[in-house]
């Protein structure tokens, strides 16, 4: 079954961050069908995480954490905004995995604040780190301030919802299980391409 994993980055127990996400999780199921949800909450693994920078070894519950990404079809992140970018937690999350994990993963890039005034953190924060990491990010990003999720401002976060969701399950559904990481420098040495190939390639000649 496809899984869709939930990385949630909330400091607070509830949180407007893990509401959205669970909101998220929600609308993404709907437009995927048959989905298995796994929901990660990085608060908890917060001790571990520094474990990790400081003894390069995962804990077991991190490192399910990890496994579970590395299963997933697709991942909905969400991080409360701190000094106008994501979390220092969140970025830890994402700093300890394997540098190719997230190569052609769907992404869904999502963030809350207190103001609208951070608004801008999905595009000059965490497009920028997940583009790093090869991950395919959607085009639709969801941010939600604290009053996003008052009545007078319902019917537009919804709809950012659900059009960010579409767009994951989308991706989601084309999702090549057995397509190649990226090739490494080990990767070319092990496999060098001849000289010859080289400078037929560049003069355009065909082999």
């Amino acid at each position: 079954m496809t899984r869709l994993v939930v990385v949630s980055a909330g400091l607070g127990v509830p949180s407007t961050t893990r509401l959205l996400a669970d909101r998220l999780a929600s609308a993404t199921a709907e437009a995927l069908g048959e989905v298995d949800v796994e929901h990660i909450e990085l608060r908890q693994l917060a001790h571990q995480l520094t474990d990790r920078l400081l003894t390069g070894f995962a804990g077991e519950e991190l490192a399910e954490a990890i496994e579970s990404v590395r299963r997933a079809a697709g991942l909905v992140v969400v991080t409360p905004v701190f000094s106008a970018s994501y979390s220092g937690l969140f970025k830890t999350f994402f700093d300890v995995l394997d540098a190719d994990l997230l190569d052609g993963k769907p992404v869904l890039v999502a963030a809350t604040a207190g103001t609208p005034r951070h608004s801008l953190v999905l595009d000059h924060a965490l497009r920028p780190l997940f583009s790093h990491l090869h991950a395919v990010v959607v085009p639709t990003g969801v941010f939600a301030a604290s009053e996003d999720f008052g009545d007078a401002h319902e019917g537009a976060l919804s709809g950012r919802i659900d059009r960010a969701a579409g767009e994951l399950a989308a991706l989601m559904g084309k999702v090549d299980s057995t397509a190649r990481r990226r090739r490494t420098v080990a990767d070319e040495f092990a496999e060098p391409t001849p000289f010859e190939e080289l400078l037929r390639r560049a003069s355009g000649v065909a082999g």
